[in-house]
């Protein structure tokens, strides 16, 4: 009988082929596909800061690129293990690729308020931002790489060896770094302080660094509750003799620009509804931020954004608390991406489709279902109230999809959430189109109140949280660190209007209300930073917090009616809020 033959092995060649590296061989070599397809934005910025790239800038351009790779290269070193190193990469590699897609299209800079913004996007929000671009860019500047980061097997070595090599890779890595600073450290000194954006245009650095920092601020946040404000509130005289229930009605804009406002004379009318109202419009007004993360506290808190201290901002309670501590009843309405903590413990709501599905479509509400039962709140109004209306307004970048189909005025307009398949002026005619439809929604909401006045006193107020690029300097949306932000981002409308008895159920002096804030609105002065102080005044409630010089109403109340001081043993409460 004759003898089997032994089966033959596998063929080595049918094994998928893989590529042995040390740990360090690896950071080295990301380290350069990052400077290569996530900083060539960084390098152009920074010479075209400098004067451009030639002979006489070449030294800086090659001490910059010896720069990113140094400082990415040891990054990984300090981080990275022969366990950990995969799994970080496989975090970071698109976590680079996102941020320079972002970069590039938009102008994003991600500092911490960009990375605050990124981790409360919800997710009708993020739907919007992919594009076939995108998912394209993705594909061959994380796709690839991490496809061939799957092929790669790390060297094991012992203890004493890896050790002996990360300390040599790492000593190579700061010889380079220190190298290249001390080569173009007088231009590059000059270039980082006079263009601090920079700093946050270096991928995926900047992503890694803003990260950790708002994860560490978040995380002393969440060692202590926020502090107390106003402890000495408590309301004025006009309560007791008010002869109607007095309501607020605050309608928080978003990403409204003033450039593009029809009541501040922009070529086209994207406020005829308003124009045709007496409302007293404020023109430009200065925000607190460039992005609704930075400028929703800030608007809500004492000092706002002339002494801008963001750890007290967020770690302290904010006007709607104020008010509600000397009675005012609070409500807040949301249809974006919540209260950034200013209504925190207060009643809120966010509208859904299931409350109002005829204003609901497709996962996001139309603002008007904000306005939806609004005739109806004001009939069963009761005291003294503010009701704010956060609105998802003009977001971007799909402005085409914040209006009914009635309300596209300028044609053709931007019909895409990917802005690079539309021209500037198409872009421009979606977000004007996104206005006009504010228009409307805020003059319909004033005419119910007209038509209750007889019933209830009430005023509104509108303002957006920031502005908006629509190709300005090839910038696009929002963000841009406020030191450096175009004016396009930082200066937002605003309006007013009350019913004919407000002023005097308020305990204003007559017929002083609307020449006062005429002067302000003619002078170009207001800011995001009076509107703590004016809707104390504007409601009458009494606390030391308040500053009369940031009151728009100032000048309106008898002086023996000024805001009181407040009670013994409660005074180191109102300093705090003042930053004093």
């Amino acid at each position: 009988m004759p003898s089997a033959r032994p089966v033959a092995a596998p063929a080595a060649a049918a094994r998928p082929a893989r590529l042995l590296l040390s740990v360090e061989a690896l950071c080295l070599i990301v380290a350069l596909f990052w400077l290569a397809s996530a900083n060539l934005g960084f390098l152009r910025a920074a010479m075209a800061a400098s004067g451009g790239f030639g002979l006489a800038t070449l030294p800086l351009a090659v001490g910059l690129c010896g720069v990113v790779f140094a400082l990415h290269a040891l990054l990984l070193l300090l981080l990275a293990t022969r366990r950990t190193l995969k799994p970080l990469l496989w975090l970071l590699l698109p976590v680079a690729a996102a941020t320079s897609w972002f970069a590039g299209q938009f102008g994003v800079l991600m500092d911490p308020g960009m990375v605050r913004n990124v981790l409360r996007t919800d997710t009708a929000e993020a739907r919007e931002l992919l594009s076939p671009a995108l998912l394209v860019h993705l594909a061959l500047f994380a796709g690839l790489p991490l496809l061939l980061l799957s092929r790669v097997e790390l060297r094991a070595r012992g203890r004493g060896r890896a050790l002996r090599q990360r300390a040599l890779a790492l000593l190579a890595v700061v010889v380079v770094l220190i190298g290249a600073l001390l080569a173009v450290f007088q231009p590059l000194s000059s270039l980082m302080r006079n263009h601090k954006g920079l700093r946050y245009q270096i991928t995926p650095a900047n992503a890694v660094w803003s990260t950790g920092s708002v994860l560490a601020q978040q995380l002393r946040g969440a060692a202590r509750p926020r502090e107390a404000i106003g402890l000495d509130a408590r309301p004025g005289p006009s309560w007791a003799t008010a002869p109607r229930p007095r309501v607020l009605v605050l309608v928080v804009g978003e990403t409204a620009r003033a450039a593009n406002w029809g009541l501040n004379g922009y070529t086209r009318q994207t406020t005829p509804e308003l124009a045709a109202l007496p409302v007293i419009n404020f023109g430009a007004v200065q925000s607190c931020g460039t992005n609704t993360e930075v400028s929703l506290p800030c608007m809500f808190a004492p000092v706002g954004r002339r002494d801008y201290d963001e750890d007290r901002i967020r770690g302290q309670q904010s006007l709607l608390h104020v008010l509600a501590r000397a009675g005012v009843g609070v409500d807040w309405r949301d249809n974006q991406s919540g209260c950034k903590g200013v209504c925190e413990g207060l009643p809120a709501t966010t509208v859904t489709a299931q409350d109002f599905p005829a204003a609901c479509e497709g996962g996001r509400c139309l603002d008007e279902a904000l306005f939806a039962d609004l005739g109806q709140r004001l009939d069963a109004a009761q005291g003294t109230q503010i009701w704010v209306l956060h609105m998802l307004g003009n977001h971007g970048p799909s402005y085409f999809r914040r209006y009914p189909p009635g309300f596209e005025t300028w044609q053709p307009a931007c019909a895409s959430d990917d802005l690079r398949q539309c021209s500037t002026a198409q872009i421009t005619k979606a977000y004007d189109n996104a206005l006009r439809y504010t228009d409307h929604l805020l003059a319909a909401a004033i005419r119910q109140l007209q038509s209750r006045a007889g019933r209830v006193d009430s005023a509104l107020i509108y303002v957006s949280d920031h502005g908006e690029s629509l190709g300005e300097m090839n910038l696009y949306l929002h963000g841009v660190p406020y030191a450096m932000a175009p004016r396009e981002q930082r200066q937002v409308p605003m309006v007013f209007w009350r019913s004919s008895g407000f002023e005097q159920g308020a305990g204003l002096k007559p017929a002083c209300l609307e020449p006062t804030l005429r002067r302000h609105a003619q002078i170009g002065d207001v800011r995001h930073d009076h509107l703590f102080h004016t809707v104390l005044g504007l409601l009458d409630v009494r606390t030391a917090l308040h500053e009369p010089d940031w009151d728009l109403t100032h000048g309106c109340r008898d002086a023996t009616a000024g805001p009181a001081p407040g009670p013994a043993g409660l005074a180191s409460a109102p300093a705090a809020g003042t930053g004093r």
